[in-house]
């Protein structure tokens, strides 16, 4: 039998890629995180979509909600009073749309079920490409996040954290998915709509030009 890894799915493209890449070695457990995003309902779906894609048991399947990152604001992914920013490519700074020290808090909730179900893995679709100055997406960061796993859990415990994506363009991310059968057309990656996707925040911005240069049409509804 294969051994269990939790892989975290947002419901956008890279976590979408991230559970096929995980679905080759590991039996899956997939983990959801609703924390007051704007966009929380369509990415539940996306995430319920692809859960079913991969026919992943409910026994197997976390939904979690927490409420204290919307609480906090700070970003404009959780605060209605700050505007979504549109794509800006060439900007160095870290955008409004990073959520503070979102990452650790959810990777948190993958350790904590980790123990108790006997995970080997845990998968997080992180890209240090398209996240320009998110502390949480560069490689030395998960590198110590795996020595607190190591001197926080239980001896017995072997767990660590998978980056598969983490040093990948987007293009690559989506002939990977394609490569995969990865269900890309159930993915959401819009960070303002619900309905059709924007085609102007951040995100949209990447994954359109991504399927672009990947020489793919995009499935997904635009505005």
């Amino acid at each position: 039998m294969k051994n269990l890894a939790i892989v975290l799915v947002s419901g956008g493209m890279d976590s979408c890629v991230t559970a096929a890449i995980a679905n080759i070695h590991y039996q899956l457990a997939l983990l959801h995180i609703n924390y007051g995003q704007r966009t929380e309902s369509r990415e539940l779906k996306a995430f319920r979509d692809i859960a079913s894609y991969y026919k992943i048991p409910e026994e197997r399947i976390l939904i979690s909600d927490i409420d204290f990152l919307s609480k906090i604001g700070g970003s404009s992914l959780t605060d209605p009073s700050m505007c979504i920013q549109d794509a800006q490519p060439d900007k160095k700074e870290i955008p409004t749309s990073y959520v503070p020290f979102r990452n650790t808090i959810l990777l948190s909730i993958a350790v904590a079920w980790g123990e108790v179900i006997g995970a080997r893995k845990i998968f997080i679709g992180a890209v240090e490409q398209d996240s320009p100055g998110y502390p949480d997406c560069k490689p030395p960061y998960y590198k110590t996040f795996n020595e607190l796993v190591r001197a926080g859990t239980r001896p017995t415990t072997s767990l660590t954290v998978e980056t598969p994506l983490i040093d990948k363009t987007k293009a690559e991310i989506v002939k990977m998915g394609i490569s995969l059968h990865a269900p890309l057309h159930l993915s959401w990656s819009c960070y303002k709509n619900t309905d059709n996707a924007c085609g102007v925040c951040h995100s949209c911005y990447l994954r359109q030009k991504a399927f672009k240069e990947a020489g793919v049409k995009d499935p997904i509804p635009y505005a």
